[in-house]
């Protein structure tokens, strides 16, 4: 998890491992228990991910989002894709246990990640619709560029984050590409509500609240994912995720070292035999 995306929990396979002390039978309840949450857990994300493409279909055909983030994910998709083949493929014995998280946090991870999601995609989302039903044609296209690229962000996380295909590197790079780019779409957010837009003087106390709400936001969401980006994934997201991929790669060398030496051996045994 990257440390915005609430809705991006991956697809976890259940865990056949019986427990020592348990039974079969019970454990096959347990199991089934488990499939059933699951099933509803992973049925809410489906729920997600087709919001998350109909949020991208919207502001794709509503002419409010520049070619240049419009065609960012087509890049960034093609990047990754690219990296996961030839720079940082998936290792082969790892790809078939499933993926898991990259990092782990404890309860203020959790509410740090629920911040950065009510920060980033639900009050964008309610200015936007706010904006609409306001007429306030300004605040709509200075948010939209925003919630367009962190939707595209929340959706590829959701999905490379459940399958084996990439390796952790190529999951890691995932946010950190996603958030520089949209960095510099708040700058213009912020640009643009702060310095290009201006209240009428005799302005309503409702106008002045909706300014003043659109100012905070914009400014909150640039505050945040610069500390997201500085504070957390350079310097802890990105080299766990590296770590970890190279310490998989050395564990794999060492296993094929060992299954060659114990077939040396089990050939020089045989070759003894024979001469005996």
């Amino acid at each position: 998890m990257s440390g915005v995306s609430l809705a991006v929990a991956p697809r976890s396979e259940p865990d056949l491992t019986i427990p020592p002390g348990t039974e079969p039978h019970h454990h096959h309840l347990h199991q089934q228990q488990q499939q059933t949450v699951m099933g509803g857990v992973m049925g809410s994300l489906r729920v997600i991910e087709l919001q998350l493409v109909a949020f991208i279909m919207v502001f794709s055909v509503s002419g409010l989002v520049p070619i240049i983030d419009l065609v960012f994910p087509a890049f960034t998709s093609a990047y990754l894709l690219a990296l996961s083949r030839f720079a940082f493929p998936t290792h082969g014995n790892v790809a078939s246990g499933g993926t898991q998280e990259l990092f782990e946090g404890g309860k203020l991870f959790r509410l740090y990640v629920v911040v950065g999601t009510t920060i980033g995609l639900f009050l964008p989302l309610a200015y936007v619709l706010g904006g609409f039903a306001r007429g306030d044609d300004h605040a709509v296209r200075s948010a939209t560029p925003h919630l367009f690229l962190l939707s595209f962000q929340i959706l590829t996380e959701n999905i490379i984050s459940g399958l084996s295909l990439f390796s952790p590197p190529v999951r890691a790079l995932v946010p950190m590409l996603y958030t520089v780019r949209r960095i510099f779409v708040i700058i213009d957010w912020v640009i643009d509500v702060w310095i290009n837009k201006t209240l009428p003087a005799t302005a309503h106390y409702k106008d002045i609240a909706w300014f003043w709400f659109g100012r905070s936001l914009a400014l909150s969401n640039m505050v945040y994912f610069s500390i997201n980006l500085l504070v957390f994934l350079i310097p802890k997201f990105l080299p766990r995720a590296f770590e970890r991929y190279f310490r998989e790669r050395e564990e794999i060398h060492a296993k094929m070292e060992e299954d060659k030496l114990s077939a040396a051996a089990n050939e020089s045994q045989q070759e003894d035999k024979k001469t005996d």
